[in-house]
């Protein structure tokens, strides 16, 4: 298949145009620019194309059809299941473009699909502006946004999808159009959930809201052995909070972190990352119900820039781990199911391994069922039970079997998946627990009028009817 991709074809590439980077396995640069995230993944593109602009993305597009090589899509290559690259085909990489630009007047922002999540909170608050984007700040804001988007502020303003105004979006065909409520509204309903089924979005336009720059946030932590008291009151923050409050919780590991007493490095802990889109003064009177809960192990939670709370969890998520990991979308927090999560937090295998619970509700649960593809508004939590290992562990399938099993016991209480947090799910998961019959359906039908071959099939796969 790679020898479809030689050095000839590489140069009439060049010679049509494409402005960017063109690499091949032997080319300096390759090796880097074909890794991802997740260390676990290890394949070789016959060819990666950095692009530039939209116009790079069509024409890499075309040579991937006419070579007859699979082609995917890289923007931040955060994705677990390392959608971003493959065996070779041709890797269309948007790393390149990275730009964003702020309208003040119109409080919004326009951001190239290569953005981080760093790259759009720079710009944007430079402006004392923001819109809910990841909690790790070198997610790509691609994957993130077509999936859904979760992030600190979704209560306050909605997920990243609640906040689009429009995408330029090159087709399967090597068309550039824009989907928006007024141009190609169907197209738009489908990419604000349906993931990368449909395109390549070479940029996004949001809606921004006055954040910031500094604003109330940081981590509490207690002993793991409080987490059945800890998640209980999470469960009373999520009937009875503003919107205006944030809330993950996560067990894990104490980690070696500045915040974190030396002391507490490598204990278990349960921990609550608090954030309040608001003013600080009233922030201090919410938060005060969570700080003085029982007897944390510390409290780091302050007044800083929002641009610092983005990146406080990114040691947490380094590149070049090997991870793996597996979700459930819930609707409470009952006791059983704490139980659960304890008991299997408590018996997690690796010190690198997390487990964050995301309060939803708010913002979210006030869109529309049907405004947007993705499913599940009701959803109060999210959970995302995560393995993280070393390259160099010699057990990995112990990480692996445990993160299945902590996912099976929650099973019975899981009403679906956020699918930016899916990884070998089967194709029967993502069409049932991801979508559900009636948006699946429209999912297809948008899947046969923009994509008939199934050209963008690297992903959590919404395939074309037969």
């Amino acid at each position: 298949m790679s020898s479809m991709i030689d050095a000839p074809t590489v140069e009439v590439l060049a010679a049509e145009g494409f402005a960017g980077e063109l690499l091949r396995p032997a080319d300096p640069g390759y090796e880097e620019a074909r890794r991802v995230w997740n260390g676990v993944i290890d394949r070789r593109p016959a060819l990666i194309a950095r692009c530039l602009g939209g116009a790079d993305v069509a024409r890499a597009i075309r040579l991937a059809r006419e070579a007859d090589v699979p082609a995917t899509v890289r923007g931040g290559g955060h994705a677990v299941a390392g959608h971003a690259v493959c065996d070779g085909g041709i890797l269309i990489d948007l790393s390149l473009m990275r730009a964003a630009r702020v309208d003040q007047r119109r409080r919004t922002v326009r951001a190239q699909g290569g953005c981080l999540n760093s790259d759009l909170d720079r710009e944007t608050q430079s402006f004392g502006l923001a819109v809910t984007s990841g909690v790790v700040s070198h997610t790509g804001i691609g994957g993130l946004t077509l999936g859904g988007g979760i992030g600190h502020l979704m209560r306050k303003w909605g997920l990243s999808i609640d906040n689009l105004v429009s995408c330029d979006v090159v087709t399967a065909d090597g068309r550039l159009v824009v989907a928006s409520e007024e141009e190609n509204p169907e197209l738009f309903w489908g990419l604000r959930g349906g993931g990368g089924n449909f395109g390549v979005v070479t940029s996004f336009e949001f809606r921004l809201h006055a954040l910031g720059p500094t604003i109330l946030c940081g981590m509490v932590a207690w002993p793991m052995d409080q987490a059945p008291k800890v998640l209980g009151l999470v469960q009373e923050l999520a009937a009875e909070s503003p919107d205006e409050l944030g809330v993950v919780a996560a067990l894990r590991l104490a980690p070696p972190l500045p915040m974190v007493p030396a002391g507490l490095h490598g204990k278990p802990i349960v921990a609550a990352i608090l954030t309040y889109a608001g003013p600080v003064e009233e922030g201090e009177a919410v938060l005060r119900r969570v700080r003085q809960f029982g007897r944390p192990a510390f409290d780091a939670v302050a007044p800083k820039p929002y641009t610092a709370h983005q990146r406080m969890l990114d040691p947490g998520a380094p590149q070049g781990l090997h991870y793996y990991w597996k979700s459930h979308e819930l609707p409470a927090l009952t006791d059983d199911m704490i139980g659960i999560v304890h008991e299997h937090a408590a018996r997690m295998t690796s010190p690198l391994s997390l487990v964050p619970v995301f309060m939803m509700g708010g913002a979210v649960s006030r869109v529309p069922e049907d405004a947007t593809a993705l499913p599940n508004r009701d959803a109060v939590y999210n959970i995302n039970i995560t393995a993280a290992w070393q390259p160099d562990d010699p057990e990995p399938e112990r990480h692996v079997a445990w993160v299945r099993e902590f996912h099976k016991a929650l099973e019975p209480y899981g009403i679906g998946v956020y699918v930016n947090f899916t990884s070998d799910d089967t194709p029967e998961r993502i069409r049932e627990a991801a979508y559900g019959p009636d948006k699946w359906k429209r999912l297809v039908a948008l899947k046969d009028e923009w994509d008939p071959t199934n050209f963008f099939r690297h992903n959590a796969n919404i395939p074309p009817s037969e």
